[in-house]
């Protein structure tokens, strides 16, 4: 009976270490998550300063909102810049969070 005890404990040990190591590791994991109030922010911040009639106004928000996210990165880091992986995921991110917010009506 012990031995049994024994044994689910370390089975139920061994699976939660393999799943945080895999959430640590998964391509899932997104990179600009914990970046994304500030992502919100600027997209939000971009859909006020550019209006619907300018030209490429997309393309203009998407700029705007990925050098709010970037300047906050840098006065977060002491002026640097975020490599240049990070900064392909947070564009990512915050095409992903935009279509998010105007599918659920927040923009």
């Amino acid at each position: 009976m012990l031995s049994t005890i024994l044994g689910i404990v370390i089975w139920v040990a061994a699976f939660a270490v393999v799943f945080l190591l895999m959430n640590k590791v998964s391509p899932l994991n997104k990179a600009w998550s914990k970046y994304e109030g500030t992502i919100i922010t600027g997209i939000k911040l971009a859909e006020k300063v550019i209006s619907d009639d300018s030209p490429n106004a997309g393309l203009r928000r998407l700029d705007e909102a990925l050098n709010f996210v970037l300047q906050n990165y840098a006065e977060q880091n002491g002026g640097k810049q975020p490599p240049d992986s990070l900064a392909r995921e947070l564009k990512e991110g915050i095409q992903i969070k935009h279509a998010e917010l105007e599918r659920l009506g927040n923009l």
